[in-house]
């Protein structure tokens, strides 16, 4: 796997935390990280790949039942997590075998006596998960508290500009929310029976699927790395940019391919 590492700035070593996330979840990737040695950016990096491809097998099925192809819908999140970690290493300038600064000290305890080194073990994980729970049950109170008083639907219409700006439908405000703040395995229900149950655009569809595809969860996915030190801007930046150029380029896409079809050479040909 060296070669293909290399294209995305990592050392080989780090496959196997990409693949503890591509069928587990952002949980397997932060409980890899906390006892294998990577640099720093090393584990930014990883992050970056995990955050889009994560759950994948799950997290497909809810897309394959909302609409949209479940194959589609793996191979474009693992090529857009290939492409993002390849962009975002080169600007950082990483090398695939440089060591870096330690990524998690209080879990890389020096050789000593099996006791010990299970001990601190023990306290360095144990305090890891006491931060995810506070951050992470922190984040659900806030959002069964915005469930319950129904603040969602007016963050909804507020964030209408919001969507036209990430190349988004504005009908598909909620489903957009939804993804967003939940996710899409706790959001699958919302998500699922919207889509059935309700007339969108199939193209405003095709390019939601693909933005919440890349990007979403984004407020529990990324907090599970803040403990690990991890910089708030490659958490988050990256794979938002990525949704975005994903819902321009298809809408892009599909006024180019509406343009050829309008050309009376076009209408021509078909018609032959």
């Amino acid at each position: 796997l060296q070669p293909m590492m290399t294209m995305i700035h990592l050392p080989a070593s780090a496959a196997v935390v990409l693949v503890i996330g591509i069928f587990t979840g952002i949980y397997g990737t932060v409980a890899a990280l906390s006892v294998m040695p990577f640099s720093m950016e090393h584990m930014i990096l990883i992050a970056v790949f995990t955050l889009i491809s994560h759950n994948l097998i799950q997290e497909s099925l809810v897309q394959a039942n909302s609409g949209f192809r479940f194959s589609t819908a793996v191979v474009f999140r693992l090529v857009m997590s290939f492409i993002v970690t390849m962009i975002c290493g080169k600007i950082m300038g990483v090398d695939p075998g440089s060591a870096g600064s330690a990524g998690v000290p209080v879990l890389q305890a020096a050789p000593g006596p099996l006791f010990v080194m299970l001990v601190d073990w023990a306290t360095g994980t144990a305090w890891l998960c006491l931060k995810i729970l506070c951050i992470i049950m922190s984040l659900m109170v806030v959002m069964e508290l915005a469930r319950t008083f129904h603040l969602i639907e007016v963050v909804t219409r507020i964030t209408a500009p919001v969507l036209r700006f990430l190349g988004l439908d504005k009908s598909c405000a909620l489903l957009w929310m939804t993804a967003a703040v939940f996710g899409l395995a706790y959001g699958a229900a919302v998500i699922v029976e919207e889509t059935k149950n309700s007339t969108h655009d199939p193209k405003a569809l095709t390019r939601l699927q693909l933005s919440i595809g890349v990007n979403h969860a984004m407020i529990e996915d990324p907090s599970l790395f803040l403990p690990l030190g991890l910089p708030v801007f490659w958490l988050w930046i990256p794979r938002l940019v990525a949704a975005m150029a994903a819902a321009w380029l298809h809408m892009g896409f599909s006024w180019a391919r509406r343009f050829y079809a309008a050309r009376s050479g076009h209408k021509k040909l078909c018609d032959y």
